[in-house]
């Protein structure tokens, strides 16, 4: 998936302590199983029979559909290194043998720590993993997220991640954020000069709108859009009908989302039971099953946690619980 290595060496405040009322079991056994059982495909009981285990970003690249987002690897609120490196690494490398192939990062985490663990844990990479980061937010001090969208910015971000994560391309390279001080020609369009000059292989989009992602697919071909999307907030609910209608892959962040806005018994918590699994298996279940063009890609800085997640891949929610977990929504 990569190309060969180069010599060159929105903050949330809801943590699964706070999501999760009560410790649920992890699934074990499955886990045992290898990554062969977690992704393999089975029938989907949800009403939009999202059966496809795996995805093709931009129809070459195969991957489990459920990933695995790099950002909670870093410091606390996403700053400096981990209290623990030698953690980090291991949920990394963790990460693969349980069949993940889909890390999805950016040169703002950290800010570079999470590229920068990212090769020292898993460089050199299996054949089949595929490493998508992201570009044009900077972060000045702690707590802050500034865009830049300048084609000089962008021109050195992607040069800087590639040297960070030892690659001589990108599989997946998104703009982090639409900078309103900056046109998207511009932004994209620096992009894709380093998608031709080989330094790229796919471009994607992450915050935005379905007419920003129409309009980016007149600069440059996009093929996956990675917005905030969870059982409570689908506010990008047309952003993931526009992916679903164009063959476009839909990464949502936050995917596991909160449960401030939901009664102590409810929907969710029910079909956690029901199951025997935790909370954050149904919400990924949920998610996977909404829509074939879905690929969370929770984080965590937990092993237990990581496996926790990946074995989400498996459970399969009976029509009436996806359609009660549904129903959640705030609108």
């Amino acid at each position: 998936m990569h190309g060969k290595s180069s010599d060159s060496n929105e903050k949330t405040g809801v943590t699964r302590r706070t999501f999760l009322g009560t410790t649920l079991v992890t699934s074990a056994a499955l886990l045992a199983r290898g990554s062969d059982a977690i992704f393999g495909a089975e029938s989907s009981a949800s009403p939009n029979i999202a059966t496809n285990p795996t995805w093709k970003l931009g129809g070459d690249l195969t991957v489990n559909r459920l990933g695995f987002g790099a950002m909670r690897i870093t410091g606390e609120g996403i700053w400096g290194w981990p209290p623990d490196r030698g953690n980090a690494l291991k949920v990394l490398k963790r990460a693969v043998e349980l069949g993940v192939n889909l890390i999805d990062t950016a040169d703002a985490y950290g800010p570079e720590t999470s590229e920068l663990l990212i090769a020292e844990a898993l460089y050199p990479y299996p054949k089949s993993l595929v490493i998508a980061t992201k570009g044009g937010l900077t972060r000045p001090a702690a707590g802050e997220w500034v865009p830049d969208g300048t084609p000089q910015h962008l021109k050195q971000a992607v040069d800087g991640s590639l040297k960070r994560l030892r690659l001589e391309r990108i599989d997946l390279y998104q703009l982090h954020r639409i900078d309103p001080k900056v046109s998207m020609e511009e932004s994209l369009g620096a992009i894709k000069e380093m998608k031709d000059a080989g330094k790229i292989q796919h471009v994607g989009l992450s915050n935005v709108e379905p007419e920003e992602i129409e309009r980016a697919r007149k600069i440059v071909p996009i093929v996956s859009v990675q917005n905030r999307y969870n059982i409570e907030d689908r506010k990008s609910e047309n952003a993931l009908a526009y992916c679903e209608k164009n063959g476009l892959g839909f990464l949502p962040w936050f995917p596991i989302g909160g449960t401030r806005g939901l009664k102590p018994e409810n929907a969710l918590n029910a079909a956690a039971k029901a199951h025997g699994v935790s909370v954050f298996q149904v919400a990924l279940a949920w998610l996977l099953e909404r829509s074939s063009v879905m690929l969370p890609i929770p984080g965590t800085s937990s092993v237990a946690h990581l496996e926790e997640n990946v074995a989400a891949a498996k459970l399969k929610l009976a029509p009436e619980e996806w359609k009660a977990i549904n129903a959640l929504a705030k609108g």
